[in-house]
């Protein structure tokens, strides 16, 4: 079965995403190099660690986490990315993927191909502009990562990390205070450096104390002032 054309030009995320601040005809030509694969089911991978780097990848719809593994063995999640956020920007020094991507859910993904997108971004100013502002993005997240590791406490971490989900949740068009993590128990204790049992206790304790509460995978904020508090001053509604 063919899938539905999908250009940027009708992509409901493209404020999101390369396309912002071009020009109509600009973002033609970015939507010409732009490849669009099948959708990646649960769990499948989008790259692997080692792999050699030829693109960059936008979500379209899903959430993808990216993750690292140890020598150890273990699995270390770096990230967790969705729709409009791209993917894969950590290896173009290096020319190899240093992280894995996972799809959580299905989701769909606009493949980049990197040497056509550096040939088109010396063609138009816009688009090298908004691939730097992509990658200080990245970097600006990174930064408020440690700082969600290395300052605060178990209760500001998971309150940080909610009311984060909520501002990109707010970003894309959708609801600030009601929506579903994809992601499991496991997944967020691993990212916030917490045993899952501590997170499991402090989903409950939230919701003891009226700030969320929680049907299955759906999660509403109910008390977003509160919640803005305990994750600590920067974060903002």
């Amino acid at each position: 079965m063919a899938l539905p054309s999908i250009k940027c030009q009708s992509c409901s995320i493209n404020q999101l995403c390369l396309p912002v601040m071009l020009a109509e005809s600009e973002v033609e030509h970015l939507d010409s190099i732009i490849q669009r694969k099948k959708p990646l089911n649960k769990n499948e991978m989008l790259f692997r660690s080692g792999e050699e780097f030829q693109a960059i990848y936008a979500v379209r719809s899903g959430c993808i986490k990216s993750y690292t593994i140890s020598e150890s063995g273990e699995e270390q999640i770096t990230g967790f990315h969705l729709a409009g956020e791209i993917i894969g920007l950590d290896a173009i020094s290096s020319g190899k993927h240093p992280s894995m991507a996972k799809a959580l859910e299905t989701s769909m993904v606009c493949t980049i191909p990197y040497h056509k997108l550096e040939m088109l971004s010396g063609e138009i100013p816009g688009l090298r502009q908004q691939l730097v502002r992509v990658m200080s993005r990245e970097i600006h997240d990174d930064q408020e990562l440690m700082l969600l590791l290395n300052k605060k406490s178990a209760d500001e971490r998971l309150a940080a990390f909610l009311v984060n989900l909520s501002s990109r949740f707010g970003k894309r068009g959708l609801s600030r205070t009601c929506f579903n993590l994809v992601m499991t128990r496991g997944d967020i204790a691993n990212y916030l450096g917490l045993a899952v049992e501590t997170v499991s206790r402090l989903f409950t304790k939230l919701q003891q104390n009226g700030l969320i509460t929680i049907k299955d995978k759906e999660v509403t904020i109910t008390d977003f002032n509160q919640l803005n508090v305990l994750a600590g001053s920067k974060c903002h509604h």
